[in-house]
């Protein structure tokens, strides 16, 4: 596991504010993090506009790993409006998401922290929020949601859906207690669900997490061939919790017995039975005003593909040691809350 450490030397005067000289004039009371590994540039003005506008209210950090010309290419749109630095170079860990957001921290001045993916777009209501709620939480957990809204996001929405009925999702962005994320040194970034991991280290260290089912922060998804491409890399997070992964290992055993005994309302009571528990999470906490009708309606789409991608999940940790992730195999996908105790201990 890699500790977060201090703010390495030449990372950048301070100000008597508590900005980084050259960060922009935004606000100090909240720092954000965004961690960033681009291959293209498509989406930049976009990018830009968000952190131009986002830099009144925050100050920004971008931990840039892109190539060589992209990255001299955002150093010119971004100068003014973020520190832009590349990633800490005794930083090894396996993950870049993870590499980013511990150098991200390790430059962050304010306590409270929002750490975000490349494709999260906060407005100023959720921003302040989350600040007012780590004046008494160590981990803030919003909720993501897809807008605009192509076939393949209402697709995906449903894995929302379902999880907010069984509790909470897993969103792209959280906001963090720099105290805390200190006292933890950071967490292990050689594992492939990198947010399970922050969740469960916050717990581990007696962390206090809350989860406001209402606070909603936009996301915008990703194009047809990277939903696709994150199949199989997804279901391997479930390896990391072994009840929900036992569910849906289960599932394409379950429908081909009820084909083979000629028993299709079974596979009709599934259906409804997914259908239900995605409107649940739905209609929880006014998800209504975010999430439409036909994201539930995907629901067993998505359970079946989760149950198909999943043997294809467990065949990558047993037969290839993983699963691929940034040129590399990722094994772990992520630590359990009993062992990250004893490592805490």
């Amino acid at each position: 596991m890699t500790t977060l450490g201090r703010r390495p030397p030449g990372s950048g005067p301070v100000t008597g504010s508590g900005l980084v000289a050259g960060s922009g004039t935004g606000a100090a009371d909240i720092d954000y993090v965004l961690p960033l590994r681009w291959h293209d540039d498509d989406g930049l003005t976009e990018l830009t506009g968000y952190l131009r506008g986002l830099s009144r209210h925050a100050r920004i950090v971008v931990v840039d790993g892109s190539p060589s010309p992209l990255f001299e290419r955002h150093v010119r749109l971004w100068c003014g409006i973020a520190e832009h630095v590349r990633p800490d170079g005794d930083l090894t860990v396996a993950n870049g998401k993870v590499a980013g957001v511990l150098t991200g921290m390790r430059r962050a001045r304010s306590e409270h922290v929002v750490i975000a993916d490349d494709d999260v777009r906060y407005d100023t209501d959720a921003l302040a929020r989350v600040n007012a709620l780590l004046d008494h939480a160590d981990l803030v957990r919003p909720q993501n949601h897809f807008q605009p809204l192509p076939w393949h996001a209402r697709w995906d929405s449903a894995r929302t859906l379902l999880n907010r009925g069984l509790g909470a999702d897993y969103p792209g962005t959280f906001g963090l207690r720099r105290s805390t994320f200190e006292k933890m040194g950071g967490y292990d970034g050689d594992v492939l669900f990198e947010n399970l991991e922050l969740i469960r280290t916050v717990r581990a260290h007696g962390g206090r997490e809350v989860r406001p089912l209402d606070l909603y922060v936009r996301r915008l998804p990703p194009g047809t061939r990277r939903f696709w491409s994150q199949r199989v890399r997804q279901a391997y997070d479930d390896l990391a919790q072994p009840a929900r992964m036992a569910v849906f290992l289960a599932v394409l055993p379950c429908v081909g017995a009820a084909v083979w005994r000629r028993r299709p309302e079974l596979i009709a009571a599934g259906a409804v039975a997914a259908v239900g528990l995605a409107e649940i999470g739905r209609r929880r906490a006014g998800g209504r005003r975010v999430f439409p009708a036909a994201a539930s309606l995907f629901a067993p789409v998505w359970v079946l593909e989760r149950a198909t991608c999943s043997w294809a999940a467990l065949a990558a940790r047993f037969a290839l040691g993983g699963v691929p992730y940034a040129g590399r195999r990722l094994r772990v996908a992520a630590h359990s809350t009993r062992r990250l105790r004893r490592r805490a201990l």
